[in-house]
């Protein structure tokens, strides 16, 4: 005998079908953004503290400049968490068009989906077990493991909240990154030619149609 479908299990069904997949010469590599605050991606990480107590981390980078835009520190971080997270930040650079997920429960829930009808959001969630499908964030999340959470005993989630700032603003605005030519992430978003205004106006080809608005041809 077949099995009855839930209200719960179709609503579920109904919210994540509205989202749309990142094309996949996208998730490959093979394009980039070309302006600032055009495309986000967040992802998660975790460590515990000196007596063994486990924290998670939301990491949210900005695909095109590189800035590691803020990292979000608690033992809990659910899904009003990051929407809180993603304003702040949002209220300093602007929205961006695109934010790139996994497929975590916490950002398959109401309040990302919420956020995301409020402004105007698309979001494009990575297939399931392949995080390499997001390039961007995970060359954060390594650089950041290595360099600060290896690097530290943490004892208290203040004390936690607080080296991972220092290490977070210092690789925006200290460190040198090769993928930028040896500039760091302020110096790069400092000196782009392009912002969103510009754009956001799409370009029409020969033929008449127009190009995907979200990404540019990487050099």
């Amino acid at each position: 005998m077949k099995r009855k479908t839930t209200r719960s299990e179709e609503r579920q069904w109904l919210r994540r079908t509205k989202h749309k997949k990142i094309p996949c010469e996208g998730r490959e590599g093979a394009w980039c953004p070309i302006a600032s605050d055009q495309r986000w991606s967040l992802d998660f990480t975790s460590d515990a503290l000196a007596y063994g107590r486990k924290f998670r981390m939301a990491n949210l980078k900005d695909d095109c400049t590189r800035e590691c835009s803020a990292i979000e520190v608690d033992f809990s971080l659910p899904g009003e968490r990051i929407v809180q997270m993603l304003d702040r930040v949002a209220r300093e650079r602007g929205y961006p068009d695109i934010l790139v997920v996994d497929n975590r429960p916490e950002l398959r829930g109401r309040a990302l989906d919420g956020w995301a009808d409020d402004h105007g959001e698309q979001l494009y969630f990575i297939d399931h077990g392949k995080p390499t499908r997001n390039t961007y964030i995970e060359s954060v999340n390594g650089r950041y493991r290595e360099e600060c959470l290896n690097q530290h005993w943490f004892t208290s989630i203040g004390e936690a909240r607080e080296i991972i700032e220092e290490w977070r603003l210092d690789d925006n605005t200290e460190r040198p990154h090769s993928s930028l030519k040896y500039q760091t992430p302020e110096e790069f978003a400092a000196a782009r030619p392009f912002d969103k205004t510009q754009w956001a106006q799409p370009l029409e080809r020969p033929d008449g149609s127009t190009p995907a608005p979200i990404a540019h041809a990487a050099e």
